[in-house]
């Protein structure tokens, strides 16, 4: 299901002043510098892409943490993200600005709930209307397991674009735009180190800082 929210005509001034911050944060994450890829060439990436792939799909359990800014219209926020990937369970916990802060979303396979910074637990409905309410729109969390790992989501089409090392640079899947601008070594190969994620108004940058597998 998704929702699309109205964009104001005219944004408040906090609004705008949390748009401006979150986009500096965006602006601020381009500096990173990329990591060097794995020493291969660009057509051994290509050629073991449909195993790597296979295997990021499938994979049971991850922890990514990093950073994270936002832009959902004339909103926006920027904090501090930690995914942990359990099976099937996706669980998402958000610190920042905006009441966003201390916030914990939990994903699994389609059954979602939230805790509020207060503590107070929501589940199914009120916990997905909560979740719109605070990120100004509803993050497609089921694919984003495999996005942030650097692969579409095996429950749709999509469509892959490499860059010149071979790597998969971008990919349009559900209306969504998800762009990999550089990739980081870790103990489970190459993954993600900056995601961008587009559709409309809403525009999510990742820099993923740490990668664990158990």
């Amino acid at each position: 299901m998704t929702v699309r929210l109205p964009v104001a005509a005219a944004a408040r001034p906090v609004d705008l002043l949390w748009c401006v911050a979150a986009t500096l944060l965006l602006a601020a994450c381009q500096s990173v510098p990329r990591p060097v890829p794995p020493a291969a060439a660009p057509e051994e990436v290509v050629a073991g892409w449909p195993a790597r792939r296979s295997v990021l799909q499938s994979r049971p359990q991850f922890t990514a943490q990093g950073r994270i800014g936002v832009v959902a219209g004339s909103d926006g926020f920027n904090g501090r993200v930690r995914w942990v990937q359990d099976g099937p369970r996706s669980t998402v916990s958000l610190d920042g600005p905006l009441g966003v802060g201390g916030v914990r979303i939990s994903d699994d396979a389609g059954t979602l709930t939230m805790t509020t910074p207060s503590g107070e637990a929501l589940d199914s409905r009120a916990a997905h209307d909560e979740l719109v309410r605070r990120m100004g729109f509803e993050p497609p969390l089921e694919s984003l397991r495999y996005w942030i790992q650097g692969v579409p989501d095996p429950a749709s089409p999509s469509t892959e674009m490499r860059g010149a090392d071979g790597y998969l640079g971008s990919l349009v899947q559900a209306g969504w735009t998800v762009t990999f601008g550089a990739y980081m070594q870790t103990a489970a190969g190459p993954l993600p180190q900056k995601v961008t994620v587009e559709r409309d108004s809403v525009r999510v940058r990742l820099i993923l800082e740490t990668w664990h597998s158990p």
